[in-house]
């Protein structure tokens, strides 16, 4: 029997409906490549390893002939697509098991494969947001948030700005259309911050307790 790990779900990638007025804005996934690229440092691995094929090589042509050299260097080459193969499959269950969701009173994340957590934002906790665009349109919208807002970076890794350890930042990475999200999400932002808030005045018989 199938099963779907987030079939409670109301609306996929939120844990609960939408509160009345609230409108989802835009959802999506990462890029499961570029994931792998940017977060699991795809391309440096491969590269590590070619050069451990190489450095073989070359350590080894001057003592048996060219047939042997080389396959003494196979062995760091297929070594390498086993390494490179569980990180582009770690990269895409990452990318299928994610859901960002920006509404235009908060951001949430519902991040992570094996341990499953959402993330909920609201803008007023957001002090600032930062948008790192690469190639092919796809880039990572980092989040500052504010006050006593405290997160694990082990926990909400690989969905975080890199090497922000101290304080971090949770971020939406490796996302398509990364320019026009940003933008979507900072008109929103900007709308909510500057909407009033208005507390309910005391009743005129109200006592203050001393």
């Amino acid at each position: 029997m199938s099963h779907d790990d987030f079939e409670i779900e109301p609306v996929e990638g939120l844990p609960a409906e939408p509160p009345k007025g609230e409108q989802i804005l835009w959802q999506g996934r990462p890029d499961w490549w570029r994931l792998s690229v940017e977060a699991l440092n795809l391309k440096w691995v491969a590269g590590y390893f070619v050069l451990l094929a190489v450095w073989r090589f070359i350590s080894v042509v001057d003592l048996m002939p060219l047939g042997r050299a080389i396959g003494a260097a196979v062995p760091f080459l297929i070594l390498g697509l086993v390494v490179c193969g569980l990180l582009i499959a770690v990269a895409y269950v990452q990318a299928r098991a994610t859901m960002y969701t920006v509404t235009d009173a908060r951001v949430v994340m519902r991040i992570g494969a094996a341990l499953t957590i959402t993330l909920n934002l609201p803008y007023r906790q957001v002090g600032n947001a930062m948008l790192d665009l690469r190639k092919g349109g796809t880039g990572t919208i980092a989040l500052e948030t504010m006050g006593e807002t405290r997160l694990s970076y082990l926990v909400c890794w690989p969905h975080v700005r890199p090497w922000y350890i101290q304080r971090t930042q949770p971020a939406l990475r490796c996302i398509p259309e990364a320019e026009k999200v940003a933008t979507l999400l900072a008109e929103a932002a900007e709308a909510r911050v500057s909407v009033p808030q208005v507390a309910r005045p005391l009743p005129q018989n109200a006592v203050a307790a001393e």
